[in-house]
């Protein structure tokens, strides 16, 4: 689902919300960044290879063209999937990918829309690509279509107010510190963000609506670091959230004697 310039995602319980859809201006600056580092790396795959120039000029040739494609194609791949969703130009324009379902992008997307760059790419300078974006109501090229995904905008935000969110309470998540690093490895930080945003109004949600939406974080938090049944029983969806919140935005507290 969509409206003007948001990718506005439903949940099955009825939550709704939304993100900015990265503008196409955004895209093509993140690109040219993307471009740039792209270019580097293979002057520095070039050079290396111009070694085997001095055996055969065809083969090197060859093998530069081949690392060229190589490295436009593994790059996007290899840092979309490390960074979630980010390239060194989409983290400098504040643009992450992400499912346009709302769920953590999986490889097999990340792979798909990389690997059908050359067609967006065609027949120059992203002419069927931006085509594409233009008509698409999720600012989509072509290889986001066949993927499924979406580029959304996350500005920065102010520095957030984590005793506002989160209390001082005591954080049963931590009693397990290796769940509790391994959902801060895992976690989207697309999820992470709204999580918090949620904490930070929740005051002002409709109360059928705040405890569908925190049950729906709640849920979708613990499939990054499912914690054990006898520390989560008890627990509603807010106060899930909360802990996970306090994990996730809260660096580690030094544990005591230690």
């Amino acid at each position: 689902m969509s409206r003007a310039g948001a990718l506005t995602v439903r949940t099955p319980e009825g939550v709704t919300f939304s993100l900015p859809l990265a503008s196409p201006a955004a895209r093509c600056l993140a690109w040219a960044v993307d471009f740039g580092c792209i270019s580097v790396a293979s002057g520095a795959v070039g050079a290396a290879l111009a070694l085997l120039g001095l055996a055969s000029p065809d083969l090197a040739g060859a093998a530069a063209i081949l690392a060229y494609f190589a490295l436009s194609l593994g790059y996007g791949m290899a840092l979309e999937w490390t960074w979630r969703g980010q390239t060194v130009g989409k983290r400098l324009f504040h643009l992450r990918v992400v499912d346009q379902e709302g769920l953590r992008v999986r490889f097999s997307q990340i792979a798909a829309r990389n690997l059908l760059r050359p067609l967006d790419m065609f027949p120059a300078y992203y002419l069927l690509g931006g085509a594409a974006c233009l008509l698409s109501r999720r600012a989509q090229r072509l290889g986001d279509l066949a993927a499924g995904t979406a580029v959304v905008r996350q500005p920065p935000v102010a520095e957030p107010d984590l005793d506002q969110a989160v209390g001082q309470r005591y954080n049963s998540f931590r009693d397990h510190p290796h769940l509790a690093a391994r959902l801060r490895q895992n976690a989207d930080p697309a999820l992470a963000a709204l999580a918090l945003r949620a904490l930070l109004r929740r005051d002002g949600l409709e109360p059928s609506v705040r405890v569908a939406l925190f049950a729906e974080l709640a849920e979708r938090l613990g499939e990054a670091a499912p914690f054990p049944p006898e520390t989560v029983r008890g627990l509603t969806g807010e106060q899930y959230v909360r802990n996970a919140v306090d994990i996730l935005f809260r660096p580690a507290l030094p544990r005591p004697g230690g």
